[in-house]
């Protein structure tokens, strides 16, 4: 009895075990992850259901950048609009070059499929004697940039002319070759270019051209030994085609007179073709929808925008109406001008791109255009976030990033095992802020591993 009595004492005297704070509510501790001065940030993330787990400025407006190709893929989606390939054909003395809006054209000289080289192979067999050969893109408009584009891409890849006749991806390549007198040279002979390089101890380059210019000047230096390829867009897509069509059938031992293009003013009636000689077959559709969003690539999302259309920019984001409608989302929470996310003038909120994907969450496609996304940690532009974290391979997201916007918008499978789907963007960073990249990371870690 006297140590039972003794062990209750003790007992009472011993300390009480008290719970310590409750960790803050998963919304603040976003936010607080959410935090660089200046930066404006909006948030949604939902469950199956649609019921809001994390939400921060759901409603308001952003430029979502790349993010702008998730509806001109899904639009082309529910198109139906068939893709159609390059053709070739001969009119009395000419030979054109007809495009129907195939962002595969190549004339690599080691292309293995819808290859120019194919096209030329068939005129050559046919005559040796040409004219001229002709760039016909009338397919669709002559609408070669977007509106809102800002004049200092349209040098880039990123901001390369659109046309219903692409080829290469409507760009062309620089070498600069170091040596004593280092030199450049221009790829296809499409610009001619002045050399201003030196010998230096850094490599900084630049080009200046001037736009619908074919004459170019390379400045800055070169260091080391390896040559230094800089990129270059092509401002009429379709001329060029026609200038590479030449050149190959030049190699093929026919004379050719001159290129020339015909191009198609928006008021103009669409062209008809002439009997076409050889037509080449484009890639599937999925491997462009991949293209598109795992990679990012602005011009085959333009490309799609105008084949889901009538060929116009405008005739595709027409289109966007009726997808948005479905989907559930306020007219108020988006407007484009484009396809790719190029234009300043493109605003979506969180919700509407969250509506869009949930939409598309239970369409009959729904698999595939998953499967056109970038995979965290695996591959596209996203290979490098998210690897070696819980959403590694877990998360199907399309990324942007332009000038003061950034934006990631997709699926993630949370720690439950339950499909989460998202929209995080960050609009108007102050210059030298930095990328809020790791912090929508950091944030969308933290959303997962708390449902």
């Amino acid at each position: 009895m006297r140590v039972l009595t003794l062990l209750l004492a003790l007992a009472a005297c011993a300390p009480v075990a008290r719970p310590g704070p409750a960790p803050p509510p998963l919304a603040d501790r976003v936010r607080t992850i959410l935090t660089q001065p200046g930066t404006r940030w909006g948030l949604l993330v939902v469950d199956e259901g649609g019921r809001e787990i994390v939400a921060i400025d759901p409603d308001a407006r952003f430029v979502p950048a790349s993010n702008s190709k998730l509806p001109a893929v899904l639009s082309a989606m529910t198109s139906g609009e068939p893709a159609q390939g390059t053709a070739v054909a001969i009119e009395g003395e000419d030979v054109v070059l007809i495009g129907a809006g195939d962002p595969w054209l190549s004339s690599a000289d080691d292309c293995a499929r819808d290859c120019l080289a194919t096209l030329a192979d068939a005129v050559a067999a046919r005559t040796k004697r040409v004219r001229d050969v002709i760039g016909d893109d009338r397919r669709w408009p002559d609408e070669r940039w977007g509106q809102g584009w800002s004049w200092n891409n349209l040098a880039t890849r990123s901001g390369t002319a659109i046309s219903a006749l692409s080829l290469d991806e409507n760009v062309t390549t620089l070498t600069v070759r170091p040596g004593a007198e280092p030199s450049v040279e221009a790829s296809g002979g499409w610009y001619t270019v002045e050399a201003r390089v030196t010998t230096g101890t850094t490599t900084a380059l630049s080009v200046d051209r001037l736009p619908g210019e074919r004459r170019l000047v390379v400045r800055g230096t070169i260091a080391g030994t390896a040559a230094v390829t800089l990129v270059q867009s092509i401002d009429d897509p379709a001329l060029y085609a026609a200038h590479r069509l030449a050149g190959m059938l030049r190699a093929r031992g026919v004379v050719v007179g001159g290129t020339r293009v015909r191009h198609r003013v928006a008021a103009e009636p669409v062209a008809v073709e002439a009997p076409v000689l050889a037509r080449l077959t484009p890639p599937g559709d999925d491997e462009s929808y991949a293209r598109t969003l795992k990679a990012s690539q602005n011009l085959f999302a333009e490309l799609l925008l105008r084949r889901a259309g009538d060929g116009s920019g405008a005739g595709g984001l027409a289109r966007y109406e009726g997808l948005f409608g479905a989907a559930g989302a306020a007219r108020t929470g988006w407007d484009f001008a484009d396809g790719s996310g190029m234009s300043n003038y493109n605003r979506l909120s969180p919700r509407a791109s969250v509506a869009l994907l949930r939409w598309a969450a239970g369409q009959p496609f729904a698999a595939r255009f998953r499967s056109a996304l970038a995979v965290g940690g695996v591959d596209g532009t996203l290979a490098q976030r998210f690897r070696g974290t819980p959403l590694e391979g877990r998360l199907w997201a399309k990324t942007g990033s332009l000038s003061g916007a950034s934006a990631l918008s997709g699926y993630l499978t949370a720690a439950s095992g339950r499909t989460l789907t998202f929209a995080v963007f960050a609009n108007d960073m102050p210059s030298g802020a930095g990328s809020p990249t790791a912090a929508m990371d950091a944030a969308l870690l933290a959303i997962a591993a708390a449902n």
